[in-house]
């Protein structure tokens, strides 16, 4: 443990050192930028000054992304310059419509961010020189789309994540803000297919969702064409998860791009959520859709037919022009993706876009990326305005004040007694009730047809229909909208998500994964303010047989641990009220395990009463049974606490005095456990209702925890947990314990081999 305390002391150094030299992040920021600002609620059509100026930012930013890329390529890298310039046209129309409060947007295809990047540097967020060159080569401006001054907290990562984030976002600011409140979340046309996207689709319909999807169909993806990949139309199928199309020919035509966007707000605002579709433009009676007619339309005709001269190809061949356009302004980039999308030689996907070998200057000679002067004048009175006030302030850190219960409302509260058999939900029940009766305005949860099992139902009963989502079977996206609806306000707030615990580790873990890459305006990727309630934890799930059984709960508590706040194993029902307790008043990712199963109320050693009052306050370790000259001790994690405090009991009896001590959750500091193990220099037993490796695997769960710390100190250890979970009876949880040796005489056996 040394070693990896020695290590973590270096990494600590090593990340303040990185934070110290980054220029757009910190805990309060305020940009003063262009006041590109356009009021959805009232502005119907844009002006002609207003579009020139839009026009004018997008080659800015344009130009702006080509530049990076060439510095990129000086280094011998490249990145995503072809979807980065499609996004921005679009993006920078979001931008102007965006408030900061009940408007936001995200992107889906988040490998798109140099054109996010460069849109922030055109209106003044970041310099553009620190796109140029910094991209891609430093914390302020990384490699996919993170949280800066301007731009969505909701960072981007796996494709079609960000859409039933973008819904949860939406929900919880349809309930802040009522009327007004929209999210335009971009989206490419590979992510919309992915199980998260389409679960998103329909959780967006059910609910009602304020938000738009705008999808940039460019018609191509990693590999090639989109019609090599998945040639499907996404119209009918997003369509029938209720989804309502927008049809617009294309993404660049800024002015009919905002009467589209006009029409979404409005639609959003009656609950109908809405997907704008760039239909793109080819051949119809009377109009001919060539090549030649393309190139005409942009001024890029001599860079067209070198191009056609240099593959055969007729220059009046009819083509289908995409109605958003990879690599678009980039000329021959882009003319080679429009010969991709029709089969013609020489084309070339640009999807990984790249400045290598290429003549900066050249490139940015090419008409697309002139300002003509309408565009010019444009700008200069736009700049002449005062500057619009954006302040961006982080996220609360982890263990902040939330939600907490005054004593009144504890007064209310009424728990188990001591020594009567319940099941820790009931205490989990009462928590989230009380809560969700103190603070009925600061509660979401999403539901996945279990709460009558995990007893969600009477906090449920206490909410406004607005503050809780049922969205039966699919627990994946329901992760996700619960992340979503952590960033639709900076106050203090409960959100949470549950199901059992099998069915998190097999669907749903995306939901903490997606915490791996959501920055904080800080520079720090943590947790959001979710609760993950996972319910029958463990074998203790009633008679389930191997069906309900969440075995790596604890596993997986600690992979995420660097991301939460805490992880709670609550050992009986008032244990798990008071865990909610702490969880609901601190900000934060948190996790909390239920068993399912009755378990004893647990009693003090004195027998005055209950081990916890209903307002105790939340501590990681509580000791249970202490004997005087105990040299010995058994660690338990959840639901076998009582076992080891049998044990405890037989053991001291026979003249082996043994401590007990409940770890009631994570994290568990290395020199806290060190000073708790320095008493009991002839040995631990650790308890836990999980899976705890085998000799192939190493040990895992909370006896992995605990085995370096005590190894290191030179304790005999003995571990008692599941190591073989392939067979099993189908009884309740203390015939299934007994098969898996966590008995208080195996606890008594394990003490005394010590």
């Amino acid at each position: 443990m040394i070693g990896i305390q020695q290590a973590l002391e270096s990494q600590k150094r090593r990340n303040r050192k990185l934070l110290s030299e980054v220029q757009f992040l910190g805990p309060r920021i305020s940009s003063r930028v262009l006041p590109m600002e356009l009021d959805i609620r009232r502005l119907k059509r844009l002006s002609t000054a207003q579009e020139e100026a839009l026009v004018g930012l997008q080659i800015q930013a344009a130009r702006t992304a080509i530049r990076s890329l060439a510095s990129l390529a000086e280094i011998g890298e490249l990145d995503h310059l072809g979807g980065g310039l499609d996004l921005i046209p679009p993006l920078l129309l979001t931008l102007a419509v965006t408030d900061y409060e009940g408007i936001e947007y995200t992107i889906e295809h988040a490998h798109t961010s140099v054109g996010y990047y460069a849109c922030l540097a055109a209106l003044g967020f970041v310099e553009e020189r620190a796109v140029v060159e910094g991209f891609r080569r430093g914390l302020d401006i990384p490699g996919h789309v993170s949280w800066l001054p301007g731009g969505t907290q909701l960072n981007g990562g796996r494709l079609g994540v960000m859409i039933p984030a973008a819904v949860g976002q939406a929900l919880g600011k349809r309930a802040r803000h009522r009327d007004g409140a929209w999210v335009v979340t971009h989206c490419g046309d590979a992510g919309w297919i992915s199980g998260q996207a389409l679960n998103g689709f329909n959780g967006a319909h059910v609910h009602g969702a304020p938000v738009t999807f705008v999808m940039h169909r460019n018609g191509i993806q990693l590999s090639g064409a989109t019609r090599e990949i998945l040639n499907k139309d996404p119209r009918p199928i997003v369509e029938s998860l209720g989804i309502r199309i927008v049809e617009v020919p294309t993404l660049h035509d800024t002015a009919r791009l905002y009467r589209a966007y006009h029409e979404c707000y409005q639609l959003a605002q009656e609950g109908k959520p809405t997907l704008i579709y760039p239909v793109g433009f080819s051949s119809s009676p009377g109009k001919v859709v060539s090549l030649r007619s393309f190139a005409k339309g942009y001024e890029i005709t001599d860079e067209m037919e070198s191009l056609a001269g240099e593959n055969g190809v007729d220059p009046s061949t009819e083509v289908w022009v995409p109605g958003a356009l990879m690599s678009f302004r980039d000329a021959r980039s882009m003319l080679e993706c429009l010969f991709l999308v029709n089969d013609l030689p020489g084309g070339q996907g640009h999807h990984d876009g790249h400045m290598k070998g290429r003549e900066v200057a050249d490139v940015l000679a090419s008409p697309m990326l002139k300002v003509n002067p309408e565009q010019q004048a444009a700008l200069t009175a736009l700049r002449a305005r005062p500057p619009r006030l954006v302040v961006t302030a982080s996220r609360p850190a982890p263990g902040s004040a939330n939600l907490t219960l005054s004593a009144k409302d504890l007064a209310a509260v009424s728990l188990p007694a001591a020594g009567e058999s319940k099941s820790p939900r009931a205490g989990s029940e009462a928590g989230y009730a009380a809560v969700a009766g103190a603070h009925p305005d600061d509660v979401f949860v999403v539901s996945c047809d279990l709460d009558a099992s995990t007893k969600l139902d009477k906090a449920r009963a206490l909410l406004a229909a607005d503050h809780q989502f049922e969205m039966s079977i699919e627990e994946q996206v329901s992760a996700l909208i619960a992340n979503g609806l952590a960033m639709s306000g900076p106050g203090p707030q409960l959100n949470v998500f549950s199901t059992f615990a099998a069915f998190f580790e097999g669907i749903a873990r995306e939901g903490f994964d997606m915490w791996r890459y959501q920055r904080n305006l800080n520079g720090v990727n943590e947790g959001l303010n979710v609760t993950y309630h996972l319910s029958h934890v463990g074998a203790c799930t009633g008679r389930d047989h191997f069906s309900g059984w969440g075995l790596d709960w604890i596993n997986i508590g600690l992979t995420y641990l660097p991301y939460l706040h805490r992880f709670h194993a609550p050992a009986d029902a008032r244990a798990a009220f008071v865990a909610v307790r702490d969880l609901a008043a601190n900000y934060g990712g948190h996790i909390i395990g239920i068993p399912r199963d009755d378990l004893p109320v647990l009693e003090k050693q004195d027998g005055s009463g209950a081990l916890w009052e209903a307002d105790s306050e939340w501590e990681t370790v509580t000791a249970y049974r202490l004997h005087e000259g105990a040299t010995r001790t058994i660690l338990a994690f959840g639901a076998p606490a009582f076992l080891a405090g049998e044990a405890a009991g037989k053991l001291s009896k026979g003249g082996t005095a043994t401590d007990v001590h409940i770890v009631n959750g994570l994290p568990l500091s290395a020199p806290q456990l060190e000073r708790l193990l320095a008493p009991y220099t002839d040995g631990v037993v650790t308890v836990e209702d999980g899976f705890i490796g085998t000799a192939e695997t190493g040990i895992r769960g909370f006896a992995g925890l605990v085995s370096a710390t005590a190894a290191a100190a030179g304790l005999p250890l003995a571990h008692l947990g599941i190591t073989d979970p392939r067979t099993a009876p189908s009884d309740g949880h203390m015939e299934t314990w007994a098969h898996f040796g966590i008995t208080s005489q195996a606890l008594v056996r394990a003490v005394r081999d010590l």
